[in-house]
């Protein structure tokens, strides 16, 4: 996928809150101990197919924060 958001930061998926419509998903930034949560649609996460200690960049551009799996 390309993108030009400049923050491209590699992280670990660790957990997942899943609503009916809604989904959080928490990841550790990779070498640092932090955490970020990412909202997102079902359906996208479901896209996404993400299981616990996946690889993620996650990407943030301005007020969006965006999760790709590489």
């Amino acid at each position: 996928m390309n993108h030009n958001a400049r923050n491209d930061i590699p992280a670990t998926f660790i957990s997942i809150k899943r609503g009916d419509v809604m989904a959080q998903v928490d990841v550790e930034l990779v070498g640092t101990g932090y955490h970020m949560s990412s909202v997102m649609t079902v359906d996208s996460l479901d896209e996404l197919g993400l299981t616990e200690g996946d690889t993620v960049r996650v990407l943030a551009k301005a007020v969006n924060v965006l999760l790709v799996k590489p």
